[in-house]
């Protein structure tokens, strides 16, 4: 069978729509995965018993289940339990937040217990309040060393869209699944999808690494 580019070319639009909603689904879950993991990371890292046994519980009930079974469940299993109906697009970015979050969430406990305890406890004897102490002591220290481990989980939430096609949302993999059902050019469809994926995810790269450069001037 002979291969005919020009088809990538006439669904070119489509796959950029496909892109389009890969793209929104990673950045809205991705926001909300930072702040539900730096808060799941600071329990762990200083709250007490009761917040670090829900926090943990919380990481370990995540990080033990993929996250297609994850989003299936929010999305099918959901509005059995509790009567509460997510619509796909709303299931695949809280199926990122909750996915993401419980991973950040130990990068955020690891970068901020890898800072030497004397920094604390020299901002705790100055009087400052504990949480002044990890804002503007601990905090831009341990941020430094967020940023590669981050930009790993980064790429991964962003290429675990792809496996939403399994409730029905529109991303880049559903996409280019549905005009090769149509023209049957599998070859050229999926070397499109490959390439616009790996387009995206070197775009975060770059931008991470760009950040990390300046955070080691400063």
């Amino acid at each position: 069978m002979e291969t005919d580019w020009s088809v990538v070319l006439t669904s070119f639009p489509q796959l950029m729509k496909g892109a389009e909603t890969t793209i929104y689904i990673t950045v809205f879950g991705l926001v909300g995965g930072l702040i539900l993991g730096t808060i799941a990371g600071l329990m762990r890292a200083f709250g007490g018993k009761l917040l670090n046994s829900i926090a943990f519980t919380y990481i370990e009930l995540i990080r033990g289940t993929p996250i297609v079974v994850q989003v299936m469940f929010l999305y099918f299993a959901l509005p059995v339990l509790a009567d509460i109906r997510i619509e796909p697009m709303h299931a695949a970015i809280l199926a990122i937040i909750v996915n993401a979050g419980a991973y950040i969430a130990e990068i955020v406990r690891g970068a901020f217990l890898s800072i030497s305890r004397g920094l604390t406890e020299a901002g705790l004897a100055l009087g400052l309040p504990r949480w002044k102490v990890l804002t503007y002591v601990v905090g831009p220290l341990a941020f430094r060393r967020l940023i590669p481990p981050l930009g790993n989980q980064f790429i991964v939430s962003l290429k675990d869209t792809s496996l939403f096609i399994v409730i029905g949302v529109g991303e880049l993999t559903r996409t280019g699944q549905e005009i090769m059902a149509a023209n049957f050019r599998a070859v050229e469809i999926w070397t499109a999808v490959a390439v616009i994926y790996l387009v995206m995810t070197g775009t975060m790269t770059l931008v991470l690494r760009t950040i990390e450069k300046r955070m080691r001037i400063l």
